[in-house]
């Protein structure tokens, strides 16, 4: 006897959209049991987690200001997972992005004007966009697994960054220290509100996914994503090309987050070191399945994450709990919306496996 998975014949909508929310309860529920097992409150260690981040105005704006490179690179991943490609390697393309983009306020430092920072977000969208691309045109005119090359280019990058920040971009009054020079003020966003980090790049990033969500829902380029995605023999027979929109879909995605590394480099960094990210392209791919991979699902979910990264600093000075927690919280939230949406699509049946040598 063996157990496999069946295919339901007709998957309720109403739950497909509860799904998530069934995901972060569970999640919920197993953090009281891992705080209990800790020796810590439970109720304590949920407030200072979820609710401490949200009650003033700073942790609201630190909390903007966590959700935007998320956002932005979620809204992006949403767009390649809809139509059937999986671009892994979001956390290269964000780091490639910081890297153009901070390599022009490098260049500039000292002698740059107001055109300085429209030149950085340039180069950041299009370095990331470029990085984004060698996966996809590789597997156009190769057939190469994507999933493997994006991934693997993340180590690349990370190494790019590590090496300029210790090498020929080291700040030379640094103290040896291995990061660049702070960046001029031309270089950076400016700040919205006075009292927090808040700065332009949440607003570029709502843009994005009011952008998104008209394009997904209202444009025939958003039908060909969902069309290509749910049914590609269809799709070919309407006349969409495969190709063309596997480079179209890489193209934005890595763009974007390439958008999301400069943002962050020039608004809440503002230079560029070792360890530049705490994974945000990496948390970027639960954040669009949370989101249902729909850009206002994104941007919802993406608060949600980034609450948990300011929770878990609090945790880390209030409760004295290892930053690691964090991963555990986002990696069982990933966990229970794969097995919520498994078996909100599928049936566990049991199949009866004839014997060796039985008819």
């Amino acid at each position: 006897m063996a157990l496999v998975l069946e295919r339901r014949p007709e998957a309720g909508r109403w739950a497909l959209l509860l799904s998530p929310l069934l995901a972060v309860v569970l999640t919920l529920v197993s953090s009281v049991v891992i705080f209990w097992m800790l020796g810590q409150d439970p109720w304590r260690a949920l407030q200072t987690y979820f609710i401490l981040p949200v009650s003033d105005a700073w942790g609201l704006q630190e909390v903007m200001v966590k959700a935007t490179p998320l956002v932005l690179i979620a809204t992006g991943l949403a767009l390649c997972f809809r139509s059937n490609n999986w671009n892994i390697g979001a956390e290269g393309q964000f780091l490639i992005g910081a890297i153009c983009g901070g390599g022009v306020a490098v260049w500039t430092h000292g002698w740059g004007g107001p055109w300085v920072l429209p030149l950085m977000l340039l180069a950041g969208a299009a370095g990331g966009m470029a990085y984004a691309l060698i996966p996809a045109v590789l597997k156009v005119k190769l057939r190469v697994n994507e999933i493997l090359v994006s991934l693997m280019l993340v180590y690349v990058a990370d190494l790019l960054m590590d090496y300029l920040v210790r090498g020929p971009w080291r700040d030379p009054f640094g103290f040896n220290m291995p990061q660049t020079v702070t960046f001029a003020r031309e270089a950076t966003l400016p700040l919205l509100f006075d009292g927090g980090r808040m700065n332009l790049g949440s607003v570029i990033a709502l843009a994005v996914v009011v952008v998104a969500a008209v394009v997904m829902a209202r444009t025939l380029k958003g039908f060909e994503i969902r069309l290509v995605g749910q049914a590609p023999r269809a799709a070919r027979f309407a006349g969409f090309s495969d190709a063309r929109l596997t480079i179209m879909v890489f193209a934005v995605s890595g763009a974007l987050a390439g958008l999301a590394g400069v943002l962050e480099a020039a608004g809440t960094v503002r230079q560029l070191l070792p360890g530049f990210s705490p994974g945000y392209g990496f948390t970027a791919i639960i954040v669009a399945f949370l989101g249902r991979l729909n850009p206002v699902g994104c941007l919802i979910a993406g608060i949600f994450i980034a609450i948990t990264f300011i929770g878990g600093e609090n945790a880390q000075i209030m409760l004295r709990l290892p930053r690691d927690m964090t991963l555990v919280f986002q990696g069982l939230l990933l966990f229970y919306i794969l097995a919520c949406d498994t078996l909100i699509l599928y049936r566990i049946r049991r199949r009866i496996v004839p014997a060796e040598g039985q008819a």
